[in-house]
């Protein structure tokens, strides 16, 4: 696989639990028969102050444990990850009411896109939608893990860091959903629009640095729209920053919509159809706003006798899976393979994982088709399955049910065995589910408990002790 993914005992520092947001954590011991006894551990006491859509973050230091959970109303609480009790509280200013935007679908508005944690520096990094005197505005904060102090330089103005750059940021049409990204002392913030697409924005890549919170660069795309807004964000294999871009707007010529975009750690635009791909559909995919860019684009690897394949597979509103070449994007059109993998929208985030015979599985949130389970009637989960012999096909492994959706993750006991993809139900049923990750197999006996407040966006982190679940107000957490 691309990444290793990190052992149980390391801290959760960003979106997946990895740069390339594979969403693999290892849990030595965590088998499928121990996880058939998981229930809900009513001891652990886990309210936080307002509405939860970014993952929560886990931060591990000589024995103390803080999850760390950002909220709408621009506060982020540090809980003890043993028990829930609120360590510290920060509140960064007033949220942003939706009769204050041009349009939208979250009130209140303030931290959405998941932050990033620097473990050398024991700080927390995100992006606060904050009402000021000037109105809603972008700031980007940096947090001391210690007690929440805001750090030297912080917060960054992102309108006011731009405007004497020149480049045109309109703070309240842009809105920031997806996952912030730490790469070598810069932190790197995708932004997009509002749902219901209004006013005049771009996707932007914005790079702040953290010992110069003054040396801001970006990227943007060239055609208004393309809005980076899946919850993954930003996403590196380790070399490049890649992202991907939704709808543009009235655009005769491809103006970066559309598509998966490979960018330099100093967000120099792409230079060849190397650094990006688009469907050769992209007019009708704006016309439909059937976004590309429904998730994060998803890179790993393959080694076989035929030698290491680097791929990346991008998931979309139009259900299609594009399978690319990490290495040669190959411009407009130019993936290896194409293929429609689900009846309904693709929007929340894929996780990959290795499968026995060494290819992999990378599973996803939507009603999948072509599944070969025939008493699968109604699939809303599914898992594709690529092999270690290089052939650019897309093969659908196994479907399952549920009702409702959010962001599946997988737990292994040590980074390849025993695969447990988790997801919950979301805006569904709310109940929490675990399937076999080669099977599909359903591991959880109903009824499991209802939870209250879940958004489709709620992605699981898993420790040792613990998977925690977010919601409005509380994170759930649950044991075996």
């Amino acid at each position: 696989m691309l990444l290793r993914p990190p052992a149980w005992a390391q801290s959760v520092l960003q979106y997946h639990s990895s740069p390339g947001r594979a969403g693999n954590y290892v849990v030595p011991g965590f088998t499928p028969d121990r996880a058939r006894s998981m229930h809900l551990d009513r001891a652990f006491d886990g309210r936080v102050g307002g509405h939860v859509y970014a993952q929560p973050l886990l931060f591990n230091e000589a024995g103390r444990e803080l999850l760390v959970v950002a909220t709408e109303n621009n506060v982020v609480d540090a809980l003890d990850a043993r028990t829930g009790r609120l360590v510290w509280q920060k509140s960064l200013g007033k949220a942003v009411t939706s009769t204050m935007l041009p349009c939208g679908n979250i009130n209140p508005l303030g931290i959405t896109g998941t932050p990033a944690i620097d473990d050398s520096r024991r700080a927390i990094y995100l992006d606060g939608m904050v009402l000021t005197q000037d109105g809603p505005q972008h700031l980007v904060f940096g947090l001391s893990l210690e007690k929440g102090q805001i750090l030297p330089g912080f917060p960054v103005n992102v309108a006011h860091a731009l405007a004497v750059r020149g480049p045109q940021f309109i703070p309240s049409d842009q809105n920031q959903r997806g996952a912030l990204l730490i790469i070598q002392n810069t932190v790197y913030i995708p932004y997009g629009g509002h749902f219901g697409d209004c006013g005049h924005y771009h996707g932007w890549v914005v790079g702040v640095g953290l010992d110069e919170p003054h040396r801001v660069i970006t990227w943007s795309t060239r055609a208004a729209g393309g809005g980076i807004w899946a919850p993954g964000g930003v996403v590196s294999d380790g070399h490049s920053l890649f992202a991907a871009t939704g709808n543009t707007f009235d655009t005769p010529q491809w103006g970066g919509g559309e598509a998966v975009i490979r960018l330099s750690l100093d967000l120099k635009p792409p230079m060849s159809t190397r650094d990006y791909f688009a469907a050769s559909d992209w007019r009708m995919l704006d016309r439909r706003d059937a976004d590309l860019g429904g998730t994060a684009p998803l890179p790993f690897d393959l080694n076989g006798s035929a030698g290491g394949a680097h791929l990346m597979l991008a998931l979309g509103k139009d259900g299609k899976a594009y399978l690319l070449n990490r290495d040669n994007l190959g411009g407009v059109g130019g993936g290896l393979a194409t293929r429609q993998v689900s009846s309904d929208e693709i929007k929340t985030a894929p996780v990959v994982y290795p499968a026995p015979d060494g290819g992999a599985f990378v599973v996803f949130a939507g009603g999948g088709i072509n599944c070969p389970a025939a008493a699968i009637s109604h699939p809303s989960i599914a898992a594709l399955k690529f092999q270690t012999h290089y052939k650019p096909a897309i093969l659908t492994a196994w479907c399952a049910s549920l009702d409702g959706s959010g962001a599946p993750i997988v737990t292994t006991t040590d980074g390849r065995s025993d695969a447990i993809v988790w997801i919950v139900g979301a805006e569904g049923d709310d109940r929490l589910h675990a399937f076999r990750g080669n099977t599909g197999e359903s591991l959880l006996a109903e009824p499991q408990v209802r939870l209250q407040g879940l958004r489709h966006f709620a992605t699981i982190v898993a420790t040792q002790q613990h998977l925690f679940v977010p919601a409005d107000g509380k994170i759930y957490a649950f044991t075996p």
